[in-house]
């Protein structure tokens, strides 16, 4: 009787947060468009909303033939127990099947629809309102095994063009539509970001193992685009606050910290036993603080291995989600377990936590997305995902936010994308002697730009033409140009000045790109033409030979006498005897010079010293100065 009555506490307690939750909240149907191709009288785009179950095909499109069935019309019953097949045929496009909103849950009629073969499924409104998100039932283990293997796309449409495709049908007219997701998700850059609402809480039924069995497949490929730098992902978690007339109650105080602000429901939802659900707060936070701790590190992935490995080691099942197993796993991957505590804060304290206010103001819609109210949600470039939390599923969304031609290798593979440039090179230039290709896949098809090769750019539109240009472009397949090589000479009509036309080298003739003809320059007579001279054409080239005893000038297509070579030679010499000569006679004139030299500078010293002192071969010097003194 005491946990009936303390469950409806809970339940009154938080069905007043949810009153006035929905009150202000604000929810946004993402939406894919529908193209009507035929027939004519009904051609045009339409609104559809993406069905949040199933395997939406985002950054693609699907066509196919749209089927109303007689009997089974809402898909509540399997259509093999009316003998219905929708299998399509070789050759044939694939069947879009039309069914009536009501009566069962929506995942069950694209689950039945599924089995009898429809690659998807249009469900028609049976009022008519704004559109709306088909979202799957409250999962249990009868629902839990038809949602989780619905694989085919599904999308909700207004009752009035439901009600035009089923009049076209009924006239007998054949109706083609196409489903295009390539739209579903902004993609403005090089870089993809992305959040995932998630909870700890490993203890909530088939929802929580599906995220768990998520969070630990796409680790890898989270990690591979975070640590290239292609996405920036944040993870969040859900609290809610406890009203304040119930913060004082039994309930508020096992689920909440810090004076009711933050709550989560009781993962057992049972007070009496087990885990509580502030003990899920407090990991969520730990969690968040994770992340933070790793962020500052420059090492943001490191919470997916933290998540992963705390999944593993720490499960509620064993008794171990708790603080010290936490720890252990925070110690293992190298992380500071003094900084993570210190973020957490004091949950005990009468006053709001930083973080996870963060959280909770995170969780209101802003643009494009709307509020956060169910778990878990993934928002890709702040546009919520609708489909299966399945890895395939997300890498697919998250690369078709990439803007093309962008996105990383992981988006390229074959379990994401088909690679179009396969069939008939895309439809684009290519040069197959070089291996060579304008086409580029990517994630939405691909495009058809010319190559850049050994740092040569080609030119061209991409689809007819692409011829290489600037320095370096002879590198590359010659530049496009004409070339061969015979008997160990190559000629090549491609000229690395820059521009893009091929010319005939010298002694050829021709276009330049597919044609270089020798030229005859014997027959021509266009050299070798002296009366002496004897011409032989050679393969761009010729020889020329010069009778008797002359040499011949290719210069000057002349014949010489090769004996004006000794003429040469003596005159030669004679500039040796001058040259030698000239020497000769700068060093006689050089001694000739010194000697003089030293004869000027003897004479001068003894006339300096026969003032003083008079020598024996020299008159007395009359002494002019004691004359005038008497």
């Amino acid at each position: 009787m005491e946990l009936q009555r303390s469950k409806l506490g809970l339940l009154l307690g938080f069905l007043v947060l949810s009153m006035a939750s929905l009150s202000t909240a604000r929810f946004v149907v993402e939406k894919n468009s529908l193209r009507v191709t035929s027939p004519d009288k009904i051609k045009g785009e339409y609104d559809s909303a993406i069905g949040n179950f199933g395997l939406p095909q985002y950054g693609g499109s699907m066509s196919g033939a749209v089927i109303y069935p007689k009997e089974n019309q809402k898909g509540c019953k399997e259509f093999s127990d009316f003998g219905l097949s929708y299998k399509s045929t070789p050759g044939a496009l694939p069947t879009f099947l039309l069914v009536d909103r009501g009566d069962c849950f929506f995942a069950l009629k694209v689950w039945n629809a599924q089995k009898a073969g429809a690659s998807a499924v249009l469900v028609a409104d049976d009022i008519e309102e704004a559109l709306i998100t088909m979202d799957t039932p409250e999962e249990d283990i009868s629902t839990a095994k038809y949602i989780e293997n619905i694989t085919i796309p599904s999308a909700l449409i207004e009752k009035s063009f439901g009600q035009t495709l089923k009049k076209s049908i009924s006239s007998g007219d054949m109706v083609n539509v196409n489903l295009d997701w390539r739209e579903s998700v902004p993609h403005p850059d090089d870089r993809v970001e992305y959040e995932l609402w998630t909870n700890s809480n490993d203890e909530c039924g088939v929802k929580c193992d599906m995220l768990m069995e998520f969070t630990k497949e796409f680790r890898g490929a989270a990690q591979i685009l975070e640590k290239g730098g292609y996405t920036q992902f944040t993870p969040h978690y859900i609290t809610w606050y406890c009203p304040q007339a119930f913060t004082l109650s039994k309930q508020c105080k096992s689920q909440c910290i810090n004076h009711g602000r933050y709550c989560a429901p009781d993962p057992e939802q049972d007070f009496s036993t087990g885990y509580e659900g502030k003990d899920v707060v407090c990991e969520n936070l730990r969690q968040l603080c994770v992340f933070k701790v790793a962020n500052e590190t420059r090492k943001p992935w490191v919470w997916w291995d933290y998540v992963t490995d705390f999944q593993i080691r720490c499960p509620m099942k064993e008794k171990k989600y708790n603080k010290e197993c936490a720890d252990s796993v925070i110690k293992s991957l190298g992380l500071d377990v003094k900084k993570i505590e210190k973020c957490m804060g004091d949950k005990d304290a009468d006053s709001e936590n930083s973080v996870l206010k963060q959280e909770q103001d995170a969780q209101v819609g802003k643009g494009t997305r709307g509020d956060v109210t169910i778990l878990p949600t993934l928002v890709v470039n702040n546009r919520q995902y609708r489909g299966k939390l399945e890895k395939g599923a997300v890498l697919r969304a998250i690369c078709s936010g990439f803007e093309e031609t962008t996105e990383p290798a992981v988006c390229l593979s074959t379990d994401v994308e088909t690679n179009e440039c396969l069939d008939n090179n895309g439809g684009c230039w290519e040069n197959k002697a070089a291996n060579l290709t304008a086409c580029k896949d990517t994630f939405r098809g691909r495009v058809c730009e010319c190559p850049l090769v050994d740092g040569v750019q080609f030119k061209g539109d991409g689809y007819t033409t692409c011829e290489a240009s600037g320095p370096g472009r002879c590198k590359v397949n010659n530049g496009g140009c004409w070339h061969e090589a015979r008997d160990g000479h190559a000629f090549t009509a491609c000229t690395d000045d820059g521009g893009l036309q091929c010319k005939c080298p010298p002694g050829f003739k021709g276009d330049g790109v597919k044609t270089c003809e020798d030229i005859d320059e014997c027959k021509d007579k266009k050299a070798c033409q002296c009366p002496e001279c004897s011409c032989k054409n050679t393969w761009g080239s010729y020889d020329c030979s010069c009778s008797a005893n002359l040499l011949y000038i290719r210069d000057h297509d002349t014949c010489i006498s090769k004996t004006s070579g000794g003429s040469k030679s003596s005159a030669w010499a004679a500039v040796w005897v001058i040259l030698i000569g000239l020497a000769m006679a700068s060093g006689g004139g050089y001694l000739v010079y010194k000697y003089r030299l030293r004869s000027y500078m003897d004479s001068e010293i003894r006339a300096i010293m026969a003032q003083y002192m008079p020598l024996d071969s020299q008159a007395e010097v009359p002494n002019h100065v004691n004359d005038e003194r008497a």
